[in-house]
């Protein structure tokens, strides 16, 4: 399907912009930030507005933009709605800021957080039910990606109380990577038609496709017993 095709590479092209505006953002705030004890936010929030905020917006949007492409090839409701959630979770956290690195949390903040626990949480649980549409390596890569996110959202969750944030930028960094990796998987089956129902229409939507999936064999006529 040409509309199918358009929209992984759309999203993919989305995705990429995505991660060349937050290695920007790196790249341009103040020496004394410390990406390995500090996390993205904390970066974004010495820029507000700036490139990483405009990344977290660009990844949202290129999520949204696989939903339709998605459902036509079959995707089930729920994993529609986590990836819905995924991209309002990136969208809240990338309008409401965190607070400056060292000040206690304000309700801004708290948004900020809970929006990005959400995000982070949606996206593997909807690649794990995407997987089921899938065939061969991809389901295998997506799962693969699903459980290392998983991973590295419990050693940032650790890092994060009682490990006293040891390391939580780093852990964080490796958990947008491994997330990244697998919307740009799904992306990536999207333009190579590899999701069972996106080249092989569904026989129960078109009924007149019915004859057609039964053995030339089985379609003859058997004579009538006694003629």
């Amino acid at each position: 399907m040409p509309g199918t095709r358009s929209s992984g590479l759309l999203a993919l092209g989305g995705i990429a912009l995505a991660a060349v505006l937050t290695v920007v953002g790196h790249l341009e705030v103040n020496d004394n930030l410390n990406p390995w004890s500090l996390t993205v936010s904390d970066f974004a929030v010495s820029d507000r507005g700036g490139v990483i905020d405009t990344a977290m917006a660009v990844l949202a949007a290129a999520t949204l933009v696989l939903l339709p492409a998605l459902r036509r090839a079959g995707a089930g409701r729920l994993a529609g709605a986590l990836l819905v959630a995924w991209s309002a979770g990136l969208m809240a956290a990338a309008v409401v800021p965190t607070n400056e690195p060292g000040l206690p949390m304000d309700a801004a903040a708290y948004v900020h957080r809970y929006a990005s626990v959400v995000a982070f949480l949606a996206l593997p649980v909807a690649g794990w039910l995407l997987a089921r549409r899938l065939g061969g390596r991809a389901a295998g890569w997506v799962r693969g990606l699903v459980l290392t996110s998983l991973v590295l959202a419990a050693a940032m969750v650790w890092s994060a109380y009682p490990g006293d944030r040891l390391l939580i930028g780093l852990a964080e960094r490796l958990l947008i990577l491994a997330e990244v990796a697998l919307l740009a998987v799904v992306a990536g089956i999207l333009v190579r038609r590899e999701i069972g129902e996106v080249a092989v229409p569904r026989l129960r939507d078109h009924p007149h496709l019915t004859e057609l999936a039964v053995p030339a064999r089985q379609r003859e006529v058997t004579p009538a017993r006694g003629a």
